[in-house]
Parts: structure tokens; sequence; C-alpha cells
């Protein structure tokens, strides 16, 4: 296994801390795992581009835009 390809095995870690922190009752525990979400979203995009996973890099942009919407509307709440 090569370093590009144990990146996808690094963003989907990330991608499971995100989710467990951003279920979090705490308002900064939730903030800090949108981030989280948005290092996994670019993890994923990064190996989107070495896989030419094109339907995987658009997924990660949508997913990258809710990620700061909810980072935005956590801040609000």
């Amino acid at each position: 296994m090569t370093l590009i390809d144990s990146v996808q095995w690094a963003a989907f870690a990330v991608s499971v801390t995100a989710a467990w922190m951003v279920a979090s009752q705490q308002k900064q525990r939730r903030r800090i795992g949108f981030w989280v979400f948005l290092a996994s979203n670019l993890l994923w995009v990064v190996w989107g581009v070495h896989a030419s996973a094109y339907g995987l890099i658009a997924l990660q942009v949508c997913l990258g835009a809710m990620n700061i919407r909810g980072l935005t509307q956590n801040h609000t709440s």
C-alpha cells in the first residue's frame, strides 16, 4: 500500500471522529467536529483525485458546503 492509498483510511478515521463529535451536546465539541469534517472532506478529495473518483470529489464539495453551513448554524444556536 502506498502513502496515497493510505489517505483513504485516514479520511475514514477522521470522518468517523467528526461524526462522533458533531453528535455531542456540547457546542464547542460540535464546532470542532465540523472543522474535523472539513479536514476529512479535504482528505477524501485528495484520495479522489488520485483514484479519479469524480463522483466522490463532487460529493465532498457538497458535504463541505453543508459542514460550513453547520458551522454557522452551530455558532448562532
